[in-house]
């Protein structure tokens, strides 16, 4: 018998291929999600509450208490609304980006 046996050569091969193949994993880890989740909560929860107060500093110094403290929390809700829809356009271009990049290793 020869030294070289050839089902052996044949799985070391079939091993190194599927090294090759094999995915990395992500940077960002399994909880990602839940970070952008939670970014874009405060994103909003911000922008109201800063619209809560500067309302209610407005409402206090021209006494007109519930007037400027509700048009200015209104204001606060729709620029956190804002932040998050740009927030979600970004994850969303990474994401894509990322599935480019995988589908480009593949080939």
């Amino acid at each position: 018998m020869s030294d070289n046996d050839p089902l052996k050569d044949l799985g070391q091969k079939i091993q190194s291929a599927k090294k090759s193949y094999e995915v990395e994993p992500k940077v960002e880890g399994h909880h990602s999600g839940l970070q952008h989740a939670w970014r874009m909560v405060i994103e909003l929860v911000s922008g109201m509450a800063i619209g809560f107060g500067l309302g209610y500093g407005l409402d206090v110094l021209f006494g007109t208490l519930p007037i400027l403290m509700i048009v200015f929390t209104l204001l606060g809700f729709v620029a956190g609304v804002r932040t998050m829809l740009s927030t979600a356009r970004e994850i969303q271009k990474d994401q894509v980006i990322n599935r480019s990049e995988k589908s480009e290793r593949n080939k």
